[in-house]
């Protein structure tokens, strides 16, 4: 078996903090206005799931149940 020199198997890898690429990646091509709809289809389906979450949940942690003021009697008990 052939003994390397170095510690690491790859002399790019103990090199790679230095690199830098020559190499410039391609531009980002332009959003068409299918995808742009799209994101913001999506973004607006996200709040309004938030939104929702919001409306259902605040009732629910309150402590205060609605007609604790009163004597909570059921309507039949009043005799009438």
């Amino acid at each position: 078996m052939i003994r390397r020199r170095s510690a690491v198997p790859y002399a790019f890898v103990a090199e790679a903090d230095r690199f830098r690429s020559n190499v410039t990646p391609p531009p980002r091509g332009r959003a068409d206005a299918s995808r742009i709809a799209g994101r913001t289809l999506i973004g607006l389906t996200a709040v309004a799931g938030l939104v929702g979450a919001l409306i259902f949940g605040v009732p629910a942690l309150e402590t205060e149940q609605p007609g604790t003021g009163k004597a909570a009697r059921p309507e039949a008990a009043d005799g009438r």
